[in-house]
């Protein structure tokens, strides 16, 4: 499942890292645990739900910022590698194996989430699987492309998918296209099922990772643009992707189901600008780079959470934790919102002393 390296040869002295962007993605992971695990979800307070359908809220540019940073992690870790004289055949060896054990990882992930809670149906699509495909995109275009090609597939990747959105002719749940190409080709292993009319939707399906697939382009050109000192490009480039988006998005909804093109560019603005922010906070001013234990260590607190929410599910643990823990002494006074959100807190503050314990003892989980 993964690797875990210690010493020099852990995260946190392999070239080409920025402690910026290792606490952006740390910060970023957290937000993950946060959202994913509420005590009760018929208790979560809006901000930290998705969007029903159209719509963004503050949960919904958690996984696109992560996208973001796999992009701007890619080159990172491969342009100075190549700019050496590294074989790109060589590398894209190591990028296919990489994201095979990324998606390999997400199947397990999935696996065990179908026996924990006895769902009816394996769903082979999730999280873990699509950050693999766009990883093996981002580390392909970047030992074989150059950057030109990088914005021309950028601009394929937004006008094809918008092309394609528009031909479906809906963008309404179940009956847009891409839902129903999920629905064809995955049958009843999407994530959702309308009992309605039996149509199937799954957010992290096939054609909605080709906006995917852009977001993560978008954050390989910024890379290339950190690691050259050029953070000024970052803000204006920001400005400019939220703009557009915004703009597009009175055509073409901003949906993070649907991932739509005009979703990649605003998140993507929020995405480049939070970058330039964080590169000035840390490199620049000097500052701690908050959320670094997690940004170092993502694969375990990402997928070591996950194992043990499934854990605790089949042992019948979950209910009992969160009543006892959280809600018996918490809802009498505060609510339901509060004890579901302490209950969030604390799983996020669990991980941060696992993760922060690794990273004292130089520990670092890849795959």
């Amino acid at each position: 499942m993964a690797d875990a390296t210690v010493g020099h040869a852990g995260a946190a002295s392999t070239p080409g890292r920025l402690a910026s962007v290792d606490a952006l993605r740390g910060i970023t992971v957290a937000a993950m645990l946060l959202v994913n695990n509420p005590g009760d979800w018929s208790h979560v307070y809006a901000p930290l739900e998705h969007a029903q359908w159209h719509g963004v809220t503050p949960t919904d540019l958690v996984f696109p910022m992560f996208l973001f940073i796999v992009g701007v992690s890619t080159t990172l870790a491969l342009m100075p590698r190549l700019e050496q004289g590294a074989s790109p055949r060589a590398l894209t060896r190591q990028v296919a194996v990489r994201a095979l054990r990324i998606v390999g990882l997400g199947l397990l992930l999935h696996l065990c989430a179908w026996w924990a809670f006895d769902l009816p149906q394996y769903r082979p699509m999730g999280v873990l699987q699509r950050i693999g495909l766009c990883f093996a995109l981002a580390g392909l275009a970047t030992c074989w492309t150059r950057p030109r090609t990088h914005w021309l597939l950028l601009l394929a990747l937004l006008g094809g998918y918008a092309a394609l959105l528009a031909a479906g002719g809906s963008y309404a749940p179940f009956g847009n296209i891409a839902s129903r190409i999920d629905h064809a080709v995955l049958g009843v292993h999407v994530y959702q099922l309308d009992p309605a009319t039996g149509r199937g939707h799954d957010p992290e399906g096939l054609p909605s990772t080709l906006g995917a697939l852009a977001t993560t382009l978008l954050g390989l050109r910024a890379g290339d643009w950190l690691r050259r000192g050029d953070a000024r490009r970052l803000w204006l480039a920001g400005a400019i992707a939220l703009l557009l988006g915004q703009c597009w998005a009175l055509a073409l909804p901003l949906n993070k189901n649907l991932w739509t093109p005009s979703y990649v560019l605003w998140t993507g603005g929020i995405s480049l600008m939070s970058l330039a922010f964080a590169h000035w906070l840390v490199e620049r001013r000097g500052l701690p780079p908050w959320g670094r234990a997690f940004g170092v260590n993502a694969i375990a607190a990402y997928a070591g959470s996950a194992f043990l929410l499934y854990a605790l599910a089949a042992a019948g643990w979950l209910e009992p934790i969160y009543r006892h823990g959280f809600a018996d002494w918490i809802v009498p006074r505060r609510g339901p919102y509060v004890a579901s959100l302490a209950y969030a807190v604390a799983f996020v503050a669990l991980w941060w002393l696992v993760v922060r314990w690794l990273d004292a003892r130089r520990i670092y989980f890849r795959i």
